[in-house]
Order: C-alpha cells, then structure tokens, then sequence
C-alpha cells in the first residue's frame, strides 16, 4: 500500500511540476506548461522562476493586466482560434494582445468586423477632428501653438500683433468664440443673404427697367420721324447699389481673415476661400467690363460667371456643422455616389438602345425615338422616375421596355442611398456626442513600483537577512561583507543550481521572511521540511545574528554580526530551508546545516 501511495504522490508531484498558475488581474489560471510553449516568442512562452513578478511562496506568476481578455489569450494558447470579447473596447484588446506579444491580425473571421468597429469610429474622430466642429475657446497655449509663437508665449515676448491677431481670426472666422464674433456672424449671413436674394429679384420682369431709345428714320415723302425702341431691360439700379455694399463688406472680411489667418497656404487653398474671392473678384470684372466692354454684342454672355456668387451660400458652413457633417457624408461615400452613376449610365445606354428598336418593330406613324441620343433623355428621366411625358412609348414591345426601365431606375437609385444616409447618422451621432463629451479628464498618476519593506534600524536596506546591494558595506548575499556588487536578476553570478556551482544553504525560522526579504533565494527552488521540535538548550547556541538567524560566513572570513540569541529551554518549532545559490567567482565556501540524520528524522516523522 505504501509503494502505491508513493507511486501516486510520484505521479502527482511530477503532474504538478508540468503546470503553471497564471495570476492576473486578481483571477488565478491554470494550465500546462506545454500549453503555453505553442505559440514561440510570447511573453507567455518564455516565463522563467527568475522573474520579477513569480511568487516562490504561491508558486504562481502575477500580471497586473486585464482579466476579461487574458481568458481569450490563454484560449488561443490551447484552441490556436482568437475571439473578440465583447465587453471591452477595441485599442484596450489591441494593447493587451501587444503586451502578450500576439498579432491583433490573428483575430478569427466570426469577430473580425465586430473588432474592427473601432477602427472606423477612431477614422471617423479623426475626420470631425480635421472640419474643427468644437464650439470651445481654446487655451491661450493653444492659441500660441496654432499661430506658430510658441516659444514667445513661454518667453513672455510676445508682441501686440501677436496678441491682436488670434482675436481678429476667432471674431471672423470662429463665431461661437464670443459674443463679438456671433455678432460678426450674423452680419455675414446677413450680407450673404441679401446678396443672393438680390441676385435673384434683378431677373424677376417687374424689377427691371426697359432700356428706351428714340429711333429717327425718314419716310417716303422724305420727312423725318421717330418711334420709340425697347431692345432690352436693365435691373433697377438699387440692385447695383446693394451689390456694391454687399461686396463691401465681403472684400473687407476676405481681407482680414487672410491678414490674420494663421496659415495662408492653407487659408488660399481652403475650396470655400476659393468660392469667396472668386465671386467678390467676379462683381469687380462685371464692373469694368460694363464701363469698357458694354458696347461688345456678346457681352452678355459674360455675366454667365456672376452665377457663382450662387455659390457663397457654401460660406454658411462656417456657421452651421450641420452643413459641415452634409458635405463630408459626401465625401465620405464618394464610392457609392461613383458606383450609382456608373450603374445609371449603363442603364440609360441599354434602355435607350432597346426602345430605339422596339418602337420600330411595329409599324408607328408617331414615334418619338427618332435616333438612340433621344432614348437616352427618355431613359435617364424614367430611370430617375421623374417622367415629363414629353416622350413615350407607343408599341406594345416599347411599353414593356418602358416598364422594365422604370423598376431597373428604382432599384439602381435605391441600393446605394442607405449606405450614404447611415454614413450622414454615423457623423451625425458622432458630431452630438464630442459635443456632450467633457473636455477636462482627470488625469491619471503613473503607477509606482512597490518599495521594498524596511525595518527600523537596518541602514539603507531592509533588514540583517541581507536584501541585495542594503547598506553601503553589503556583501553578494548581504551578509555584511564588503563587496561592491549587487544582486539582482541580471548579475551573472547568481544562477540557478541547474546551471551554476553549488551555493550556501541558509537555514531560517522563517521562510516567508526570508524569501520576501531576499530576492536571491527566489532563484533557487526552496523545498520546506518538517523538522521535530527540539528544545534550543538541548543544541549548541548559534551565533549570533540578525533576527536569530544561522548564517554562514562571508567570503572574507569574518564572523557575522552580533545580536540577541532566543531564550534557553524554550521549543520552537523551525522549518528547514534549503536552497543554493551562488555566492561568488571568488568564494567558494559552502556549509550546511542540515546532516543526514536529521533528514532521516524528518522524513520518519512527516511519514
């Protein structure tokens, strides 16, 4: 019975030096060994006992890390498939699977659009971010940043121009900056406005002035008569005078905003700049040409160009994000708009062709599709299902041709519009909520490494149990000895027994402090035995040290540091520590404190 029990301990015992306890976030895991060695150079696959955050008294590895997403880590180590957990944020999963040494590209295709949702809200971040949709003053750092004298605001240099000209540029071109600028604002919608209404009141018959002129011709009986000529109309002339001050005040605002703008290349390059001064430099052309080109015939065709002061109505998108959000959904589903023409024209060209022929199949004294370039207007308005009735089929076969080109227009128009009305909802919802956002966080202090423990009377370290590099004279395992290094997980001479000599075998009465306070023992692997009580008198009294510890000397021979001893006749009951560890290149002195008796002894009463 006993050798089976030793068998099945033997068992254990090896079952349970090929697995491994993973400590993270609070949430222990365990696996195998193995297990973690199937993915090469992960941070997983290369876990040594000499690292920093092993834990030899728990025998586990502690990572301050999410939990939620170490469980689908460790899946990936045993299934090789990598799922998306649903409950935490994309760049929290990508900066967890970089900390583990994962490919974030490894992520199976049943979660792949689910985790890829961040990526198209941070494009879109990005996107509100370039149309500038924040209705809030910036930082006077900011403002310094953005005009490019930064290093003057830090100096305190700063000029007053440099002082005026961010103010100039926030009440024309920001107008929720102040009071002053929304004032500015409505004065420039206000001109806008006028300007166009104008524009399109000067064409109305009743607000224009017939041009008059007297006509004296000689008649038959040679005598000279007249008669009145109305060749053309004039707009009244209080329309020239409004356009004058409403170009006014347009050169005016497109001055100063240049003068103040922060970068001109990007001011000039700007497409609603380009509208501004083009039609306020099209109303300036249209007065030189008629005070020097009125008497030209085709003089009238010039005034064509004027419709582009039309186009100053894209300038209320400095005054609206609404029309920001409109123009960049535009932009945004530019491939959809592409793909809708490109499928329109295929069907205008196809139905166009087809009703040419069918309507000459039949024999039809009125039919409207005298050639293919007709059927093309008669397609493209049944496609988009507006439908004049200027022209119509008049064939059986062409009213069927008809009726297919009108469901093929509703489908073809129909597909791509969703996709363009959620990319409006997307940067419309994104738009409401930076502006419900708070703009001041809360700033988050970086973490500190936890300090080692320290005892009263122990200079410059922790205690006489010698922490690695305490105290200006400490030795290679802080016995009080005088060498200059210090111990830590890189020093090549502490290594494992495995790999380098056989080391000092420390017994202490209490391992826990001993393996808390001395990070060289961590190295090695301690095996705890049960020792009889034995009463301190019955045994030589040791020497004195540190916290009643037996240590062994130093490298140098010198014997260790005084200090109180236990009481005689007093049992206490002691583990037996025993582990090895380099001392030094230099020393090779090893003592033990444990004979074979007492190991015999142990072992029968454990037993």
């Amino acid at each position: 019975m006993q050798h089976y029990a030793h068998a099945a301990m033997n068992l254990i015992n090896m079952d349970s030096e090929n697995r491994v306890v993973l400590n993270v976030g609070g949430i222990r895991h365990e696996t195998y060994k193995a297990t973690l060695k199937k993915i090469p150079a992960t941070r997983l696959s290369r876990l040594t006992e000499a690292l920093a955050n092993y834990d030899p008294i728990l025998n586990e590895y502690f990572f301050d890390r999410h939990p939620g997403v170490f469980a689908q880590v460790l899946n990936y180590y045993r299934t090789g498939k990598l799922h998306y957990p649903t409950d935490v944020c994309g760049p929290l999963f990508e900066e967890e699977l970089e900390f583990w040494g994962l490919d974030s590209n490894q992520v199976e295709p049943c979660c792949w659009m689910t985790y890829t949702q961040h990526r198209d809200t941070q494009e879109t971040l990005a996107v509100l971010d370039r149309l500038d949709l924040d209705t809030e003053k910036p930082s006077e750092e900011e403002l310094a940043r953005k005009f490019g004298f930064e290093e003057d605001y830090y100096k305190g240099t700063i000029s007053w121009w440099q002082e005026m000209k961010p103010r100039i540029w926030s009440l024309f071109d920001e107008p929720y900056s102040s009071n002053a600028a929304k004032t500015i604002g409505v004065v420039s919608v206000f001109f806008i406005c006028i300007s166009i209404l104008s524009f399109c009141l000067k064409t109305h018959p009743d607000m224009r002035v017939p041009y008059v002129r007297n006509i004296t011709v000689k008649t038959a009986n040679g005598s000279n008569d007249w008669f009145l000529d109305k060749p053309q109309t004039n707009a009244h002339i209080a329309f020239f005078y409004i356009e004058c001050v409403c170009n006014a005040w347009f050169t005016f605002e497109i001055l100063v905003r240049f003068i103040s703008s922060p970068n001109k290349c990007e001011f000039i390059k700007s497409s609603v700049n380009i509208i501004d001064y083009i039609a306020t430099l099209s109303f300036y052309i249209d007065l030189v040409l008629q005070r020097f080109a009125s008497h030209l015939e085709n003089a009238d065709i010039l005034e064509f160009f004027s419709i582009i002061r039309i186009m100053r109505l894209f300038k209320l998108t400095r005054h609206s994000s609404g029309l920001k959000i409109l123009i960049q959904t535009f932009r945004a589903s530019a491939k959809e708009l592409t793909l809708l023409v490109f499928f329109l024209v295929l069907g205008i060209v196809i139905f166009a062709s087809l009703v040419y022929y069918a309507e000459r199949i039949q024999p039809n004294p009125h039919n409207d599709f005298n050639s293919i370039p007709l059927g093309l207007w008669w397609a493209l308005v049944t496609m988009t299902t507006v439908g004049y009735g200027d022209m119509a089929p008049k064939t059986y076969i062409g009213m069927f041709v008809g009726a297919l080109c009108a469901l093929a227009g509703v489908l073809t128009i129909a597909l791509p519009v969703p996709v363009i009305v959620s990319n409006f909802a997307m940067y419309y919802s994104h738009t409401q909520a930076r502006a419900k956002l708070p703009k001041k966080r809360r700033r988050v202090l970086p973490v500190e490494q936890p300090r080692q423990p320290r005892l009263p009377g122990a200079p410059g370290g922790v205690s006489g149990c010698g922490t690695p590099g305490s105290g200006p004279h400490s030795g290679p395992m802080g016995s009080g000895g005088t060498g200059p290094r210090r111990m830590n997980n890189k020093t090549k001479d502490l290594v494992s027994p495995k790999s380098g000599p056989l080391g000092a075998s420390i017994v202490a009465m209490s391992p826990r402090t001993m393996l808390d306070l001395n990070p060289a023992l961590a190295m090695g692997k301690p095996s705890f035995q049960p020792r009889i009580p034995t009463p301190l008198a019955a045994t030589p009294p040791p020497p004195p040290s540190s916290g009643g510890l037996v240590a062994t000397t130093n490298g140098a021979g010198a014997p260790p540091p005084a200090t109180s001893a236990p009481p005689a006749n007093v049992v206490v009951p002691s583990i037996a520590v025993s582990t090895t560890a380099s001392v030094g290149k230099d020393s090779g002195i090893s003592t033990t404190t444990t004979t074979n008796a007492a190991q015999e002894t142990s072992k029968k009463a454990f037993l």
